[in-house]
């Protein structure tokens, strides 16, 4: 762990300001509001042909853990995941499939009412509604039933903790073995449990702060949404997500996947107070929550510690040695630009990581500091390995004691 003392004010300030940069304006979020109620809205009206199954749309994702980027350019485009559960409707009533297609009528109906001009899209696990060009943005529907009661009983049966599988649901999945046949047998999900998980690695200062707000606007802590406030977690893992998206700008299928990132930087977050405090900590740890199960690397979802976030390691090795690679990157270069207090220099270091023009609209989003003595060395860039707090060489992950325990 890097110690307190080598992270200056100066590089706490560019980090915070370099979270604002990065941060989803309140209108995007309150455009997926939107969004997905109006779908709902829909799915509820009288003609609707799934509207005595009890449909529940709502957000899932980066949008609702709080910790969505602004895309890399103008080209780019939000991605709102959405789940679309059917209440009433049990899994053996049909199939996944009988369940996508109904689902995606009804989807492809509030398409052509809401004037959509770009035809609905099938993926994998999910209907595309693509927006018009100036929103910017599109959603991913995923058709689910509810599954919590078969959740809690299977990982109590193996003993694992259940305690995140009231809101459990079954997905489909058009290229799993089961997708066309009636049965018990059903891709698992459960990002409600998922997001309850993840606040309460943050609970104490998502509080605080939304205490502090609720006091600043003479209003209740109940009246504050989630999304209007980021704590010290969430500022990390965004800026991580675009050290990310930019250092495999060009990689392909080697990006680690962001459910990774998040996982591991929840697991190692300990309540920090400041961004630097906790993107040190999180840089330090997160490879500690990295098991080694059954011969291969295992990131267990918290909610469903029968799911591996890290499957695809498996099949592709290539895949984490790129993990390892970003991460120590990642080290080296936060950790650099903790030890200085020079704007100009951080603004270097951190650029090389995040992108220099997003760096630079950093460095601008506050006012210079007055000038320096001219009796005073100016300071040059330091190359980004001085002064490194973090371990040179990758973790291995040894066999974990006591697995079935893991959080």
């Amino acid at each position: 762990m890097v110690e307190k003392q080598t992270r200056t004010h100066e590089s706490e300030e560019f980090l915070e300001d370099l979270a604002e940069e990065l941060s989803v304006p309140p209108s995007r979020y309150e455009q997926a509001d939107r969004s997905y109620m109006s779908l709902g809205d829909w799915l509820h009206r009288d003609a609707s042909t799934v509207r005595q199954y009890g449909p529940k749309v709502y957000v899932q994702g980066s949008f609702r853990l709080g910790t969505t980027i602004r895309p890399l350019n103008d080209a780019e485009e939000y991605d709102v995941d959405s789940v679309c559960e059917l209440q009433k409707l049990g899994k053996t009533s049909l199939t996944q499939q009988q369940l996508k297609t109904l689902l995606g009528a009804e989807i492809e109906a509030y398409r052509r009412a809401q004037n959509m001009n770009k035809p609905l899209r099938e993926g994998r696990r999910c209907w595309v509604l693509d927006y018009a060009d100036g929103a910017q943005f599109h959603m991913d529907i995923v058709p689910a039933l509810p599954n919590g009661q078969a959740s809690r009983l299977l990982l109590e049966s193996r003993g694992y903790d259940a305690r995140w599988t009231l809101t459990a649901i079954a997905i489909t999945d058009k290229e799993g073995p089961t997708y066309t046949t009636v049965t018990d047998d059903w891709p698992r999900s459960n990002p409600k449990g998922y997001c309850e998980w993840f606040k309460s690695r943050m609970a104490t200062a998502l509080e605080r702060r939304k205490r502090v707000l609720a006091d600043s606007m003479r209003a209740s802590v109940e009246d504050i949404p989630d999304y209007k406030i980021r704590t010290p977690l969430q500022a990390a893992i965004m800026i991580l997500k675009r050290h990310r998206d930019h250092t495999f700008e060009h990689g392909g299928d080697e990006r680690p996947i962001s459910v990774i990132i998040t996982t591991l930087a929840a697991h190692a977050y300990k309540g920090e107070e400041t961004i630097g405090e906790a993107l040190a900590v999180i840089l330090a740890g997160m490879d500690q929550h990295i098991l080694w199960h059954n011969n291969r690397y295992w990131i267990p979802n918290p909610t469903d510690p029968l799911e591996n976030f890290a499957d695809k390691w498996a099949e592709h090795p290539e895949r984490a040695t790129a993990f390892y690679e970003w991460l120590q990157k990642a080290r080296t270069e936060f950790a650099a630009a903790a030890r200085s207090s020079d704007r100009r220099v951080i603004t270097e270091i951190v650029g090389r990581g995040v992108g220099g023009s997003m760096a630079d609209r950093t460095a601008r989003r506050r006012p210079p500091p007055p000038p320096r003595s001219p009796l005073l060395k100016t300071a040059s860039v330091a190359p980004v390995a001085e002064g490194l707090s973090f371990p040179d060489r990758s973790r291995v992950p040894t066999k974990p004691q006591g697995f079935g325990g893991a959080e």
